[in-house]
């Protein structure tokens, strides 16, 4: 019985891809010493699958930014404004594109599908043209060949890829992407044409978008584009893997009819009706890759369950043709439990990182082959059963206060046109009020405090000092660059997700379980594992410092329910909305907390609320009743006069935009620049937004520091579309991961585009 994982994580058990890009962008190291410590990751990812026993093992799932760049860069397909003239496309255009240089911003970045994870939004156009560009699958299978290891080559699918995509600026947006195809389908046969000639036997297509509610066309479009490649792919095997939810019934009877394709993959965790289409009928002679393992979540498999489930499907598709898999790439999982030495022992026993999904995705495929290890199941059984019966999982108090919300909506009572005016009266602020989204540039000063702290190689009082001078300091740059409603900046907060769970009941934390995000950029989600609650007030203190050292509003910095929610590994033993809810009344109590400690404006960001949309439409509507309900849990008791923030960044929020309102916030800071002011278009098209809105005027994710000219371009494109009382003036997202030598210089630029725009607002009256 064969085994095979759909990816594996990039940055390495102890983030050195993290370390090596920073370094290589920061000039202290060469492309030579960055594609070494790649290279390394990559054989001891390879090895490591190897030695577990795994048959299929996949190639060019390693990324120095993200898997539709790589592709992008194999097509050819880089925008004009980076100037690159034809031939391999080299890391300084390749990270062009990604972060932008100091000539030309960069491309959008947006959410991959329903995760965390980012990718960079491919721009094509009529005029695009196709060339093979970026050999880069075919050196990664030889490079794992040399080690004697033979590979699954794996590739975005050409259909994904445009589906993926948007049209590139100055081409009309009605514009169909996929009538591409034909020229993406051009370089794709040479890619497959170099790979059979380097010994592939297999290749895997990367189809996620086979999960959404696709029309005609679009399925129409799997059809030619597979038809198309057959005369390239004769001889090879060819692996159509798709994952984050069910198959539609339609595009299950499209794709399993396909010709060339030799096997299907399929999310068996999150897409429990494709098992329902499966056993009503499954093509002969064809492989089913069984992705009975999650690859989204850090819970140890079920395995009795998962055997169970597999020998149903041996029936059906025979022993031969069973292949056990993960749900999708373990990517989006953390590395290595076994470099988790301080979690608990009890919730460590019930927990399986990407090394140990492996294990199991092997235990399960040697157990349909009669090679059962008893000994494995066994202790799989009792993690599972301890799991179910610890008392620390369950708090009914807890369970009783989030049954008892279902009866209400929780509005605030008075409408937010007349809290707005209520709050001007109280805080007095300019036309186009100017702030930032909560966090200030993490120093690497800074970051030894908090790692000295947790030590316990600094006393608390040295800790509390420390923070203090920094909130100080942050402070009073702030008043100097005449921001209107200031932030603390967040020193204490190594990630704004962790912070919280930190302090409320119900989590558990790794030292090392990194997720990359994007780029460079990783996160280490808390895990939560039982009933939530907040013992004690979380931000009050540091927020109240903060406030005491400045006369201008300061605003108090939660993060959201939704957020903390889709940010977490969350317990899969009750419904998320369960969960969710649980956590809103947490940060109720916080908010009420910061208003009574004479708070005005409290920010409440729900980041992922977006990201946690279901992907078929039919679900979306019950997941944004119970999302933004927990939101308007959180502050549904506060006064008029206390303003309410949210912040959203990094999807596409034009079709969520009545949600949005719903959620009743007084004030929505949205990340808008990177999209190339996307979000502007919805109130072209005639939706009224009555709350306080501050679209971002530059993009954070970027070294580059826009003029002052241009972000006043940004703030009148805003004023064509939304009225001037409400507008704010804002960054697109948090200044953690930027340095103050680009931070002063855009802070003072938006500072001064927002004053000349306020004069030019004022003569014109």
């Amino acid at each position: 019985m064969a085994s095979h994982i759909v990816g594996y994580p990039r940055m390495g058990p102890k983030r050195e891809l993290k370390f090596a890009l920073e370094s290589f962008w920061d000039g202290k190291s060469s492309a030579e010493d960055l594609q070494k410590v790649a290279a390394d990751l990559r054989s001891s990812i390879w090895k490591q699958m190897a030695d577990a026993g795994i048959k299929y093992i996949p190639s060019n799932t390693f990324s120095y930014y993200d898997q539709v760049l790589d592709t992008t860069a194999m097509l050819g397909a880089v925008p004009s404004r980076y100037g690159w003239t034809g031939g391999e496309v080299g890391l300084d255009t390749y990270f062009s594109m990604a972060r932008g240089n100091a000539s030309v911003p960069a491309m959008e970045m947006t959410k991959w599908f329903d995760t965390n994870y980012h990718f960079i939004v491919p721009e094509l156009g009529p005029d695009t043209k196709f060339t093979y560009s970026s050999h880069k699958a075919v050196s990664e299978f030889k490079e794992a060949k040399a080690l004697g290891i033979d590979t699954i080559p794996v590739l975005i699918g050409p259909v994904s890829y445009l589906l993926l995509s948007k049209p590139a600026k100055g081409v009309e947006k009605s514009f169909s992407l996929l009538s591409l195809l034909g020229n993406v389908l051009a370089v794709y046969k040479e890619v497959i044409a170099e790979l059979k000639a380097s010994g592939a036997s297999w290749i895997q297509f990367d189809e996620p978008t086979l999960v959404l509610d696709l029309d005609s066309h679009q399925l129409q479009s799997f059809t030619e584009a597979y038809a198309e490649l057959e005369s390239a792919l004769a001889g090879l095997n060819v692996l159509i893997e798709s994952y984050f939810a069910d198959v539609p019934a339609a595009t299950y009877k499209t794709i399993t009819a396909l010709n060339c394709i030799s096997g299907f993959g399929f999310d068996l965790v999150r897409g429990t009706k494709t098992l329902d289409l499966i056993k009503s009928g499954f093509p002969s002679g064809k492989y089913l890759f069984a992705g009975v393992v999650d690859g989204r979540n850090i819970w140890a498999n079920d395995l009795a369950s998962s055997l169970s489930t597999l020998k149903g499907l041996e029936d059906i598709v025979g022993k031969e043709l069973l292949v056990v898999s993960t749900s999708c790439s373990l990517m989006h999982t953390a590395v290595d439990l076994i470099n988790e030495t301080k979690l608990d022992s009890e919730i460590k026993s019930w927990l399986a990182f990407a090394a140990q999904k492996v294990v199991e995705v092997n235990a399960l495929a040697k157990a349909l082959a009669g090679a059962k290890d008893e000994d494995f199941f066994s202790a799989n059984a009792a993690a599972q059963a301890s799991r179910k019966s610890s008392p620390r999982v369950t708090n009914e108090e807890v369970q009783k206060a989030a049954a008892a919300l279902k009866g209400s909506d929780h509005r605030r009572a008075t409408n937010v046109s007349a809290r707005l005016d209520v709050q001007q009266k109280k805080l007095n602020l300019p036309i186009l009020p100017t702030t930032t989204i909560g966090s200030f540039p993490q120093t690497m000063d800074l970051r030894r405090v908090r790692r000295e702290y947790k030590a316990n190689k600094i006393s608390e009082e040295e800790y509390v000092n420390a923070i203090k001078e920094e909130i100080n300091k942050v402070v009073k740059l702030q008043e100097e660059l005449d921001i209107d409603v200031l932030v603390h900046g967040e020193p204490e907060r190594n990630d704004m997700v962790e912070y919280f769970g930190e302090q409320l009941s119900g989590f558990a934390f790794t030292v090392n379980g990194w997720v990359q995000s994007y780029g460079s950029r990783c996160v280490k989600p808390p895990i939560i594992y039982g009933d939530v609650s907040r013992p004690k007030a979380m931000t009050v203190f540091w927020s109240s410092m903060a406030q005491s050292m400045t006369s201008r509003p300061m605003k108090g910095m939660l993060t959201g329910p939704v957020t903390i929610l889709n940010w977490s590994f969350v317990r899969n033993d009750q419904p998320r909305s369960e969960t969710c809810y649980q956590i809103a009344l947490a940060i109720k109590n916080e908010v009420e907390d910061l208003e009574a400690a004479g708070i005005q404006v409290i920010q409440i960001d729900e980041a992922a609320l977006r990201e946690g949309l279901p992907l078929r439409k039919s679900e979306q509507a019950y997941y944004l009743d119970w999302a933004v309900h927990s939101f308007r849990i959180t502050n549904c008791g506060v006064k008029d006069t206390t303003q309410i923030h949210t912040h959203m960044c990094y999807s596409n929020f034009n079709d969520i935009i009545h949600s949005i309102i719903n959620m009743d916030a007084d004030v929505i800071t949205i990340e808008n620049s990177r999209s190339d002011e996307k979000l502007l278009s919805v109130f072209r098209e005639g939706v009224k937004y009555g709350a306080g809105i501050g679209p971002g005027v530059y993009d954070i994710h970027s070294p580059r520091i826009p003029s002052t000219e241009e972000i006043a371009d940004r703030i009148n494109k805003m004023l064509a579309v939304l009225e001037t009382n409400i507008l704010w003036v804002n960054p697109d997202c948090g200044l953690k991961t930027r340095k103050y030598a680009e931070v002063k210089p855009a802070l003072t630029n938006m500072v001064a585009a927002a004053k000349l725009l306020r004069k030019e607002l004022a003569s014109a009256k």
